[in-house]
C-alpha cells in the first residue's frame, strides 16, 4: 500500500492505493495548530489496520512556505564576503506594481546585524585572489553565538566556482555549535549574487523548521505501525527522500502544488488530451499550470512571498527568489475559504486573506468567522447545506445569511443573492489572472487548450473561467477534491543538478559541453540509480539578464547541436516574449540535468473507494443564476448517476470531495475513465 498524505490551508487529504489498484478515500479538517493531528487521524482512516503493508509514505506540504511567508522561520545569520553584507536589500531595484507607492519590498528574512562580512575573495574565473581570513570568521561566529543564532547561511561571492573558502568557513561552523549550516556552494551553486544568496538564506532559514516537522511526522506514522519510507514531492515534480528535503528544504517550498499538475499531466497522456492548463482551487488559492504535448511546463527560479501581480509572472520583485527548479505555476490567493470584504471605496473583495480550517467560512459554524466565497455559494445554492456527501460537516445557511447580509450586502446597498453571485463571479475574475500568467503571458492562446480542474473549489467556478477564457473544454477529473494527493502517489523520485556554464553560445567547443553534461549526469545517477536523464541549457540573448530554458540532445555534440540550440531557443523567446532578433548573440549560461526513474501508473478513477454515505440519491435544490434567469430548481446528481451522453445545464453534480456546477448553454458527460467532460460553447 502506497500513501500520499496533502495538507492544505483548509483540508487535509489522504490516498491510500493498494496492491489491486484500489484507492481510499479521506478529505478532513487540517489542524493548522497541529498538522499531524489530522494526518494521523486521516491515515487511520484509510489504512483501517494494515500499517504493516505500506510500503511508500508520500507528502506534499507547505510547512517550508508558511514558515517564509508568515516569518515564522529560525533565527538566522549570513556570513557573505566583504562588501556584500546588504545584497539581500539592494535586491534587483525592481517593484511588481510601478506605480503604487504604498507597496513595500519584503523585510530581509535576516536582519542586517544579523549578515556579517568576512575577508576573502575569489575572481570571476574561480582564481583566489584574497585568501580566506580565517580571524574574520572566528569574530563573526563569535557574533552568531552571542545572537544565539540556530541557523547559518553561507553566501561567498564566485564561490560557484570555486567552493574551497565556502567549505572552510562550513568546517568552522559545525565545529563550533550545533546549528544548521547552509553554503550556497551546495544548495545553489550557480551565478547570480543576488538570487544565490536569497536562495540559501531560504534554505537556511527554514531548514529547522522542517527537520522538526518530517521528524514529529516520522515518529507519529511509527506509532501508527508504519515504517515505511517518508518521501517529500519537491517543487519540481519529482519526489525526494525525507533525508534529502531536510537537507535541501528550498526544494519543497512548492511541494503541495506541484503534485495536482503531476496528476494532471499523467491524466493527460492517459485520456488523450495532451494540452491543458491544470487549475487548482482549494480553500486558500488557486494555482494554474501549463501542460503541453503531455510535459510539465518548468522554470528554473521563482519568487516565493510576493503574489501574483497584475504583469503576472513576467513581471517579479514582489518576493523573495528561489533559484532551484520548480513547475511554472501561477498563484493568487483566492479559494473557498477567501474572506469577502467592501473596501472604502465600497467595492466588493474577494481575498486574499482566507479563514482557512479554523475559524474557517461562518457556514462551518465556529466562532468568529467573516464571510468566505464558500459562504457566497451556499447561499447561491451551489453547494449542498448538508456538507460533503459523507455529512461530517454540515453547513449552517442561517448563520452565513446573517453575516452576508450584515457584511457585504448593506454596506453595498444590493440585495443578498446579487452579493453572493457578486462574489462568485469576482472570483472567477480573479482566478482568470492566474491561467492568463501561465498562457497568454508565455505567447500561448487558452483557447487552445482544455481546463482540467480540481481542487474542493475548482470544479464549481471552472465553466465560468473557461467561458471568460474562451476554452470549449474543461474536464473534471475523479475525485477532484483531492486530485493532488493522488498525484503525489503518481509522482517518481527525481533529481536536478545545475552548473553554471557562460560563454557565447556558437563559440563554445560542443564536445567540451557534452562531457559537462555527461560528468553532471554520472552525478545524479549516482544519487538516484537507475535513472534516466534529460538535459537542459538556459539560454539568453547577450545583455538580457533572464534566461529561457531549452532541452538538449543527449549523444554526441557537434556544431550543428549548438545552432539547433540558437533555432530552438529563438523560437522558444518568439512565442514567449513576440519577437526574436536575427543579429543578437545568444549565450549560454547554465547547464543542467534532471533525473528520474519512471511515474508509478496514475490511480485509475473507476476504482475510487470513498467513505460510506458519500452518494446521495439525485434530487433537486433551488439555485440562483443571475437576474435574468433568477432562482431555478436544479437537478443534483452524484458522479456516478451521470451518463456517457450529453446532459444539458443547469445541473450541479456532486462528489464526495468537490462539487461541479453546470450552468446552463452547456453540456456534460462522463467518460470512460469518470473524467465529467463538460463542452462550453
Amino acid at each position: 500500500m502506497r500513501i500520499g498524505i496533502d495538507i492544505g490551508g483548509t483540508f487535509t487529504d489522504i490516498v491510500a492505493v493498494d496492491k489491486d489498484g484500489r484507492v481510499a478515500l479521506c478529505k478532513l479538517p487540517s489542524t493548522p495548530r497541529d498538522y499531524g493531528s489530522a494526518i494521523v487521524d486521516g491515515v487511520s482512516r484509510v489504512v483501517t489496520g494494515a500499517g504493516a503493508n505500506v510500503s511508500e509514505v508520500i507528502h506534499g506540504t507547505t510547512v517550508a512556505t508558511n514558515a517564509v511567508i508568515g516569518g515564522t522561520g529560525a533565527r538566522t545569520g549570513l556570513i557573505t564576503t566583504k562588501g556584500f553584507r546588504d545584497v539581500l536589500e539592494i535586491g534587483r531595484l525592481r517593484m511588481p506594481r510601478l506605480y503604487d507607492l504604498s507597496w513595500e519590498k519584503p523585510r530581509p528574512l535576516v536582519p542586517r546585524y544579523l549578515r556579517l562580512e568576512v575577508k576573502e575573495r575569489i575572481a570571476a574565473n574561480g582564481d583566489v585572489l584574497e585568501p580566506l581570513d580565517e580571524e574574520s570568521v572566528h569574530f563573526a561566529i563569535e557574533r552568531l553565538v552571542e545572537e544565539r543564532v540556530v541557523s547559518v547561511a553561507v553566501c561567498l561571492l564566485n564561490a560557484y566556482l570555486n567552493p574551497d573558502h565556502e567549505n572552510r568557513i562550513g568546517e568552522l561552523l559545525r565545529a563550533s555549535g550545533r546549528w544548521e549550516v547552509s553554503l550556497s556552494s551546495e544548495v545553489m551553486p550557480e551565478i547570480k549574487e543576488y538570487e544565490r544568496t536569497s536562495t540559501t538564506v531560504i534554505n537556511a532559514y527554514v531548514m529547522p523548521v522542517v527537520r522538526s516537522y518530517l521528524s514529529d511526522l516520522s515518529s507519529r506514522l511509527q506509532t501508527l505501525g508504519i515504517d515505511a519510507p517518508l518521501r517529500i514531492m519537491q517543487s519540481g515534480g519529482g519526489v525526494t527522500e525525507a533525508s534529502a528535503a531536510v537537507e535541501r528544504p528550498v526544494q519543497i517550498l512548492e511541494s503541495g502544488p506541484a503534485a495536482g499538475v503531476v496528476a494532471a499531466a499523467s491524466l493527460g497522456r492517459r485520456i488523450g488530451c495532451v494540452d491543458l492548463i491544470a487549475f487548482d482551487m482549494g480553500g486558500t488559492t488557486a494555482k494554474a499550470a501549463l501542460i503541453e504535448g503531455g510535459r510539465i511546463s518548468r522554470i528554473s527560479d521563482y519568487e516565493v512571498g510576493g503574489g501574483l501581480s497584475v504583469a503576472g509572472r513576467l513581471m517579479g520583485g514582489g518576493g523573495y527568489p528561489v533559484g532551484v527548479p520548480g513547475i511554472d505555476l501561477a498563484e493568487i490567493g483566492a479559494g473557498g475559504g477567501s474572506i469577502l470584504e467592501v473596501d472604502a471605496g465600497g467595492a466588493l473583495q474577494v481575498g486574499p486573506a482566507s479563514a482557512g480550517a479554523d475559524p474557517g467560512p461562518v457556514s462551518y459554524g465556529r466562532a468568529g468567522g467573516r464571510p468566505t466565497l464558500t459562504d457566497a455559494n451556499l447561499l447561491l445554492g451551489y453547494l449542498n447545506p448538508m456538507g460533503p456527501a459523507d455529512g461530517c460537516l454540515p453547513l449552517d445557511v442561517a448563520m452565513a445569511r446573517s453575516a452576508m447580509r450584515e457584511s457585504i450586502a448593506s454596506r453595498m446597498d444590493v440585495g443578498l443573492d446579487e452579493a453572493a453571485l457578486g462574489a462568485h463571479r469576482i472570483a472567477i475574475a480573479r482566478m482568470v489572472r492566474a491561467v492568463r500568467a501561465v498562457s497568454s503571458e508565455r505567447g500561448r492562446d487558452p483557447r487552445q487548450y482544455a481546463l482540467l480542474a480540481f481542487g474542493g473549489s475548482g470544479p464549481l467556478h471552472a465553466v465560468g473561467m473557461a467561458r471568460a477564457l474562451g476554452i470549449r473544454t474543461v474536464l473534471v477529473p475523479p475525485a477532484p477534491g483531492l486530485f493532488s494527493a493522488i498525484g503525489l502517489v503518481s509522482a517518481g523520485l527525481q533529481c536536478d543538478l545545475a552548473r553554471t556554464r557562460q560563454g557565447q553560445l556558437l563559440e563554445l567547443e560542443p564536445v567540451e559541453i557534452q562531457l559537462a553534461l555527461e560528468a553532471m549526469a554520472d552525478e545524479v545517477r549516482e544519487r538516484l540509480p537507475g535513472s534516466t536523464v534529460e538535459y537542459i541549457v538556459d539560454l539568453r540573448y547577450s545583455g538580457q539578464c533572464y534566461e529561457l530554458p531549452v532541452r538538449a540532445p543527449l549523444g554526441q555534440w557537434n556544431r550543428r547541436t549548438l545552432a539547433d540550440l540558437r533555432n530552438a531557443f529563438e523560437a522558444e523567446h518568439e512565442r514567449t516574449y513576440g519577437h526574436r532578433s536575427e543579429t543578437d548573440a545568444v549565450e549560454m549560461v547554465t547547464l543542467r540535468v534532471r533525473a528520474s526513474l519512471p511515474d508509478p501508473p496514475l490511480p485509475d478513477g473507476r476504482y475510487f473507494v470513498a467513505p460510506d454515505g458519500s452518494v446521495r440519491r439525485p434530487g433537486t435544490r433551488r439555485a440562483y443564476f443571475g437576474e435574468c434567469r433568477g432562482w431555478i430548481e436544479t437537478p443534483v446528481l452524484s458522479r456516478c448517476h451521470l451518463e456517457d451522453s450529453p446532459e444539458s445545464g443547469p445541473l450541479i453534480v456532486e462528489d464526495y470531495d468537490a462539487t461541479t456546477l453546470v450552468p446552463h448553454d452547456v453540456c456534460a458527460h462522463l467518460d470512460e475513465w469518470r473524467n465529467i467532460v463538460i463542452d462550453v460553447e
